[in-house]
C-alpha cells in the first residue's frame, strides 16, 4: 500500500499543463515562476532549441528538390491538406502527417486542420504577426446580437498585453489607431522604398486607411531579459519556419520554456498523449489526467491541483469531449452543449497583386520576415457595409522574377551577370477576414472510428457563411482599388472560394468564454464554469475571432489566468 502511495506522490504536481505550444509554454512559464511544481505534457516528440532544427542553416542545394514541394510528398504524407507549403522540404518535418493522424469531415463542410505534434507545437511555425484586439472586438457580439457576450473587456487584458509583449519581444510602429491599439514595442522593421510610396499614395486617396509595417514577434533590438535567455536579434534570413537558431523570433523553445526550466520547477514529458481529464465526482473537481505514451502505448495517470489545457483549440476540446462521467456524460464541463461548437478561423485567399514600373535602381536589405499591414476600416468610423465586422490586409512589395527564375536561356559572361539582376517590382495585399461564431460550425467525436491509440477521431462539420462570402468581395475589390490608386499596373484580383476554415491556422471558439454557464464553457478567468480547477487558454476559449492574428491574445489570456489560478490556490479556493 505504501508503494502505491509513494508512486502516486511521484506523479503528483501542483499543476499540469497539456500542450507546449504558444499558450502552453506561457502557462508553464507563469506557473513555475510563481512557485508551482509543473508537469508539462506534450503529445509529440521532443524538439530541442537549435539542435532540433535540422534544416535551419541549409543552403538551397542541400535539399533534394531545392526545398520545393513534390507531388509524392503532398500525396503520401499530407493527403487531406489543401495547402502546399506544409509539405515543403525545408520544414515539413514540423507539420503533422495526416495519414498517420487522420481526422474526418462532413461532405462539403470541411476543415483544414494543420498541426504540429512536437515540443513547441506551432510556436515554431507560426507567422509571428502579433496584434492587440481593440475595445470594440470585445463588445461586438453584445452590440450586434451575435453569439454570446465576452465576459471580459479590453481594459481587463490591456496590462497583460503589455506584460507579454515585453517578454516575447514584439516589434512594431506606434500608429495611434483605436482600431489597432499600440503596444509595448521594440523598434519597428522598415518599409522598403516602394511600400513607402504605396503608403503615401493609398493614404492620400483613402483618408481612413492606414498602411504600416507589420507588428511581429521578432527581436529587432533585444533587451537584457532576452539576452539572458540566449536570444539574439533577427538576422533577416526569413527562414523562420525551419526554426531559428538565434532565438530571434518568439517560440516556446527560445523563450518561455528556458524561462520555466530556470526555476527548477518544470518537468517536461514529451510523447505523452492526454486522453482525458480525470474527474472526481465526490470532490466535484478534476484530480489529474490520463496519458498514453505515443510510442509504447503504456497508460499512466498524473495528478495535480490545477490543470491547464493548451493543446490547441481542437485538441483541447477533444480531450474535454472524451472526459466523460456520470456528472458529465457529454464531456467535461459541457452542461451548455457548446463544447465543440462555434468553430472560427480567419478567412483569407482574397485580395490582389500588381506590377510597378519604376524604382529599378533601388532594392532592399536582406530578407525581412515581415510585411505591410492595413488595419480594418470596414464597418468602422462611420463606414457601413451589408455584412458585419471587417478585415485587415497583410502583404508587401518586392523585386522578384530574377532571370534564373524565369527560365531565360543564355550563355557566357553577360548571361551570368544577368542572373544577378532582379526583376520588376510587384506588390500584393491579402485579406484576413473575421469569421462569425455559428453553433452549426462544430466538431464531434466519431462513435466508431479511432486512431492508433484507441481515441475517437474528430469529425469536422463547418463552412463559411453568407457574412464571410459578402466580406470577401470587398477583400478582393478593395485590394485592387488601392493598388490601382498607388499606380500599379497589370492588377490581378482574386477570391479563392475553394478554401476551407482552418486554412488560416487560427482555429478558435470550441469551448468559448461567457457570462452564463448555460451558453458557454468557460468563465471570465478561463475556468470551466462547473470544474473550477480546469483552465483553457488556447484558441478554444475565444468567444469571437476579430480580424487580427490571435496568438498575442492567447498569451495575454494565459498569463492573466495563471496569475488568477495561483492567487486562488493560495486562498484555498482551488
Amino acid at each position: 500500500m505504501n508503494l502505491n502511495i509513494d508512486a502516486q506522490k511521484d506523479m503528483t504536481y501542483d499543476a499540469i499543463v497539456v500542450g507546449s505550444g504558444i499558450s502552453g509554454g506561457w502557462a508553464a512559464k507563469e506557473l513555475t515562476q510563481k512557485g508551482l511544481k509543473v508537469l508539462l505534457l506534450e503529445r509529440g516528440r521532443d524538439v530541442k532549441h537549435i539542435e532540433g532544427y535540422p534544416t535551419a542553416t541549409n543552403n538551397p542545394w542541400d535539399f533534394p528538390h531545392r526545398g520545393r514541394v513534390t507531388t509524392m510528398a503532398a500525396e503520401e504524407y499530407w493527403a487531406n491538406m489543401r495547402t502546399g507549403y506544409t509539405a515543403n522540404e525545408e520544414h515539413r518535418h514540423f507539420f503533422e502527417n495526416d495519414k498517420e493522424n487522420p481526422y474526418l469531415e462532413k461532405e462539403n463542410r470541411k476543415v483544414d486542420w494543420i498541426r504540429g505534434y512536437h515540443v513547441g507545437g506551432r510556436s515554431l511555425m507560426w507567422g509571428r504577426q502579433s496584434y492587440r484586439w481593440n475595445k470594440e472586438d470585445f463588445m461586438a457580439n453584445l452590440k450586434e446580437g451575435v453569439g454570446v457576450d465576452w465576459p471580459i473587456r479590453y481594459e481587463d487584458l490591456a496590462p497583460w498585453y503589455t506584460y507579454v509583449e515585453g517578454f516575447a519581444g514584439i516589434s512594431g510602429n506606434k500608429d495611434g489607431l483605436d482600431v489597432l491599439p499600440d503596444g509595448n514595442f521594440l523598434p519597428p522593421m522598415q518599409l522598403n522604398c516602394l511600400e513607402k510610396e504605396a503608403k503615401k499614395r493609398i493614404e492620400k486617396a483613402f483618408g481612413k486607411r492606414t498602411v504600416t509595417i507589420g507588428r511581429t514577434a521578432h527581436l529587432t533590438q533585444p533587451k537584457q531579459l532576452h539576452y539572458d535567455l540566449g536570444r539574439a536579434a533577427c538576422q533577416f534570413r526569413n527562414q523562420c519556419m525551419r526554426g531559428c537558431p538565434y532565438g530571434a523570433y518568439f517560440s516556446s523553445q527560445s523563450a518561455t520554456l528556458p524561462a520555466a526550466f530556470k526555476t527548477g520547477r518544470l518537468t517536461l514529458r514529451p510523447d505523452s498523449i492526454v486522453s482525458e481529464v480525470i474527474y472526481d465526482e465526490k470532490k466535484g473537481k478534476a484530480t489529474g489526467v490520463r496519458v498514453i505514451d505515443q510510442n509504447t502505448k503504456e497508460v499512466r495517470e498524473y495528478f495535480a491541483r490545477i490543470i491547464f489545457l493548451n493543446a490547441s483549440a481542437f485538441a483541447s476540446t477533444s480531450i474535454l469531449m472524451n472526459s466523460k462521467s456520470r456528472r458529465f456524460p457529454n464531456g467535461l464541463g459541457n452542461d451548455s452543449d457548446q463544447l465543440g461548437r462555434n468553430i472560427m478561423d480567419h478567412h483569407l485567399a482574397a485580395g490582389a497583386s500588381g506590377m510597378f514600373e519604376g524604382m529599378e535602381d533601388q532594392y532592399y536589405y536582406g530578407r525581412r520576415a515581415n510585411g505591410v499591414y492595413i488595419p480594418r476600416y470596414r464597418n468602422w468610423a462611420g463606414d457601413k457595409r451589408d455584412y458585419l465586422r471587417g478585415f485587415g490586409y497583410q502583404g508587401g512589395a518586392s523585386r522578384g522574377g530574377w532571370n534564373r527564375g524565369n527560365g531565360v536561356d543564355g550563355f557566357g559572361a553577360d548571361f551570368k551577370e544577368s542572373l544577378t539582376t532582379p526583376g520588376p517590382w510587384s506588390m500584393s495585399l491579402g485579406g484576413f477576414g473575421e469569421m462569425l461564431p455559428d453553433p452549426n460550425n462544430r466538431m464531434t467525436l466519431s462513435s466508431d472510428k479511432k486512431d492508433k491509440w484507441g481515441l475517437p477521431l474528430i469529425v469536422f462539420d463547418a463552412a463559411y457563411g453568407d457574412n464571410e462570402h459578402k466580406m470577401r468581395i470587398d477583400m478582393m475589390n478593395d485590394a485592387a482599388e488601392m493598388l490601382e490608386a498607388a499606380g500599379f499596373k497589370n492588377i490581378s484580383a482574386y477570391n479563392d472560394k475553394t478554401k476551407n476554415p482552418g486554412i488560416g491556422i487560427h482555429e478558435m471558439g470550441t469551448a468559448r468564454m461567457g457570462r452564463d454557464p448555460k451558453t458557454s464553457v468557460l468563465n471570465s478567468h478561463n475556468q470551466i464554469h462547473t470544474v473550477k480547477n480546469v483552465f483553457n487558454t488556447d484558441g478554444a476559449c475565444m468567444t469571437s475571432a476579430s480580424c487580427v492574428n490571435p496568438s498575442l491574445t492567447y498569451m495575454a489570456l494565459t498569463a492573466r489566468a495563471a496569475d488568477f489560478a495561483v492567487k486562488e490556490m493560495k486562498k484555498g479556493n482551488l
